[in-house]
């Protein structure tokens, strides 16, 4: 079985999700389409760096991208930074041949994005695979709810709502963390999560055409938090705690017009107290209606127009082994998958994509696409009026 040398930059929270799914894969999806080999792990601080190698299983370690890069034995570069480093690391590994999976968003600015999807369209020419990480566009779910769309089960899509809801920020003692710092995230909520729906919505209804929004921010402020690994919201830090500027939206809401004709909304926000992860998505077309909540993400609801008067409404379909991905959910329908298992199968098609020389469903360009319709959206709350996404 081929090997493919695997170099992760990043060792915080999504270094870890990317490592596990590294792992998991072959042991999921066997025979694999080619065996991940945990090479070098990189990170600017050297005892993270260090420490991580060991705990996640590396070869070795180091604390310069470059070195990564450079190195003729690595085949994939799997970026997992602050979005500021994207750009340089993703473009540098192209360059050099790499393959490279870079978190979402794609890049803290639409310049970057728009130079890291050129420089992916020029690598595709030799072979090389980029892949943007949107993985809750793979859940089983989302998948079969794009099959029977396709096959025009709902008929003609009308309206599309999409939500993305979290609270683990809106406590203001939760820490300065790197996402509340244009400099360094490009944008906030926008960027973060309202990016995954926006992702998922344009996979299932096509590309969004045009928005009017509204993008706020209501914690001006946060403490400073002091070195270490971004704690994101899993600490309250006390008063006496330095404060910085909070220089990201927090919230937005914005109308959507597709291409396709149809219309919709989408919301996020951090500051959904009782709210964790809670991603919908809910569709209505000429023939029918689906529903998905993720906090639920083994479940799809659906309704079909043509089914009799007396028997019409919403039904759960479970999945399970008879669905897409079926080698991840376990033997019985209703056991379940969860976040690990989406990251496994992420890097599942990445892999074969790889090993097939084919661009994934999320390459650069699509990640390019989102970053266009993000960039109108922080357009149209300035200006008040409708913006296109080109």
């Amino acid at each position: 079985m081929k090997r493919l040398n695997v170099a992760l930059v990043g060792a915080g929270f999504m270094g870890k999700a990317h490592t596990v799914a590294y792992s998991n894969m072959p042991k999921f999806f066997w025979p694999a389409p080619a065996y991940p080999v945990l090479k070098t792990l990189c990170d600017i601080d050297p005892k993270i760096a260090e420490d991580s190698c060991e705990r996640f299983g590396y070869e070795k370690w180091c604390t310069d991208w470059h070195d990564v890069v450079n190195d003729p034995e690595i085949d994939i570069v799997s970026i997992c930074t602050p979005n500021n480093a994207h750009a340089p690391i993703a473009i540098a590994a192209l360059n050099a041949g790499k393959h490279v999976l870079c978190e979402k968003p794609i890049a803290s600015t639409r310049k970057d994005a728009e130079a890291m999807a050129a420089a992916a369209a020029e690598a595709a020419k030799k072979g090389v695979i980029s892949m943007n990480a949107y993985q809750y566009r793979r859940v089983p779910a989302l998948v079969l709810a794009k099959k029977f769309i396709d096959e025009g089960s709902i008929g003609k899509i009308l309206n599309v709502r999409c939500t993305y809801l979290q609270s683990w920020s809106a406590d203001p003692s939760s820490p300065l963390s790197w996402r509340f710092q244009k400099e360094i995230a490009g944008a906030g909520t926008l960027g973060d999560i309202a990016s995954h729906v926006i992702d998922i919505a344009q996979m299932l209804a096509g590309d969004i055409d045009s928005v009017v929004s509204t993008v706020k921010t209501y914690i001006t402020e946060r403490p400073v938090q002091e070195g270490g690994v971004d704690l994101l919201g899993t600490v309250k830090l006390g008063p006496d705690a330095k404060k910085a500027p909070v220089d990201v939206d927090d919230e937005n809401s914005f109308l959507v017009k597709f291409k396709s004709g149809a219309v919709g909304s989408i919301e996020a926000t951090r500051n959904a107290w009782g709210r964790n992860n809670f991603i919908t998505v809910e569709l209505h077309g000429t023939e029918g209606s689906i529903c998905f909540n993720y906090e639920r993400l083994n479940e799809l609801q659906v309704c079909f127009a043509k089914d009799p008067d007396d028997r019409r409404g919403f039904k759960t379909i479970y999945t399970g082994p008879a669905h897409f991905y079926g080698e991840v959910t376990w033997n019985i329908p209703g056991m379940n998958i969860g976040y690990g298992e989406l990251k496994t199968i992420e890097i599942y098609d990445f892999i074969k994509a790889i090993t097939e020389g084919k661009q994934p469903t999320t390459n650069f360009q699509v990640g390019y696409q989102v970053e266009k319709v993000c960039d109108a959206v922080m357009k149209s709350s300035e200006s008040g009026k409708w913006e296109p996404c080109v």
